[in-house]
């Protein structure tokens, strides 16, 4: 059976949900946050090195990292879905999104909140990282002018990994500006596999750090 090790309010809300979405069985072990630090417990390291959340373990194997789950799972559990098939046009564009998130997307977000953590010392900084910000969330609510998901009308995993993103955008503000973003969000929000994540897992609510 697979193992999900999920740190609270964290990115691997994320892989919770895509087992709810497969209605796939799996065992949750939830980790709580240093109520000082926030940091993740010293107990996910004896899980993996890095002490990171979240982490799957399936067939003797422990794998990290949201991309890499996402991409596992769905190979190897989903039966061809939430994604498209490996040989359409569409399969490049959901690998692309899957790394994009990670890649390139979630750090201006996580450098902003840290940025408001530093008070006046970080004021220099907001210029530069307000203007990345600004830059991908415009990207991503151009891909959307597609259909109500990320490869059109078809919901894929691909939706679920950048659905981070977009929480951690929350706290700039910079999210009101992109109307298609936030219609997005709340059609993420309603899904019942969502919900039902929330309800195993708790809530998503960035405002500090993210993966830990």
């Amino acid at each position: 059976m697979l193992k999900l090790h999920h740190l609270v309010n964290s990115r691997s809300h994320r892989i919770l949900w895509l087992l709810e979405e497969l209605g796939l069985d799996y065992e949750l072990v939830t980790y709580p946050r240093d109520p000082k630090t926030g940091f993740a417990p010293p107990e996910l390291k004896a899980i993996h090195p890095l002490g990171k959340s979240p982490l799957l373990e399936d067939r003797g194997r422990v794998l990290a990292e949201s991309g890499a789950i996402i991409d596992y799972v769905v190979r190897h559990h989903g039966k061809g879905r939430l994604a498209p098939a490996p040989d359409s046009a569409e399969y490049d564009t959901y690998v692309q999104w899957l790394h994009y998130a990670e890649g390139s997307a979630m750090l201006p977000f996580i450098l902003g909140i840290y940025m408001g953590r530093l008070g006046e010392a970080g004021v220099p900084l907001k210029p530069r990282i307000s203007g990345e910000m600004t830059n991908h969330l415009s990207y991503i609510a151009g891909a959307l002018e597609k259909g109500p998901y990320l490869l059109g009308d078809a919901f894929s995993a691909a939706d679920i990994q950048m659905s981070f993103v977009l929480e951690a955008a929350r706290p700039s503000g910079l999210l009101d500006s992109f109307a298609p973003l936030g219609a997005y969000l709340e059609r993420l929000h309603a899904r019942p596999a969502f919900q039902r994540a929330v309800a195993r897992g708790g809530p998503v609510q960035v405002g500090g750090a993210g993966k830990r």
